[in-house]
């Protein structure tokens, strides 16, 4: 059985490699000392993830990913939502490709699962250091 899904909720975006991305994701997971049950991506709109966060999260304002964190007992377990209108924005505005920006987004909801914040000046900075060296680690 699949531990890691992909889905489309209002966009028509496909996500290529697949297969090793979940592999990559797997690797990530086990490189930080945790296990995997079960991780479903949500790919979606800006309006979608807007929304999403309006009701949720109660903040108004647009974001790439919202990460809803079910993990119990140190086994990962989540939703992770990513807007593929604000990863291509995001990419376009640090002139990355959109599908490096896609792959920083997907690695940093994984982050997120295993301890990490970016709250803090200091803790993004950790977190962007934790993204880079696993960007690093993709074999596709």
């Amino acid at each position: 059985m699949k531990k890691i899904h992909f889905h489309n909720a209002d966009t028509s975006y496909i996500l290529k490699n697949k297969r090793l991305i979940s592999s990559w994701i797997t690797s990530t997971i086990k490189d930080e000392v945790r296990q995997l049950a079960e991780i479903s991506y949500i790919f979606c709109t800006d309006d979608y993830l807007l929304k999403i966060n309006q009701e949720h999260l109660n903040h108004d304002t647009y974001t790439d990913i919202i990460t809803f964190d079910y993990t119990e007992d140190g086994i990962i377990s989540s939703e992770i939502y990513i807007s593929v209108d604000r990863v291509k924005e995001n990419a376009k505005n640090l002139s990355i490709a959109a599908l490096d920006e896609m792959h920083r987004v997907i690695i940093h909801g994984v982050l997120h699962l295993c301890g990490y914040k970016d709250k803090s000046e200091k803790q993004a900075k950790t977190m962007r250091t934790k993204e880079d060296y696993y960007l690093r680690k993709r074999d596709f």
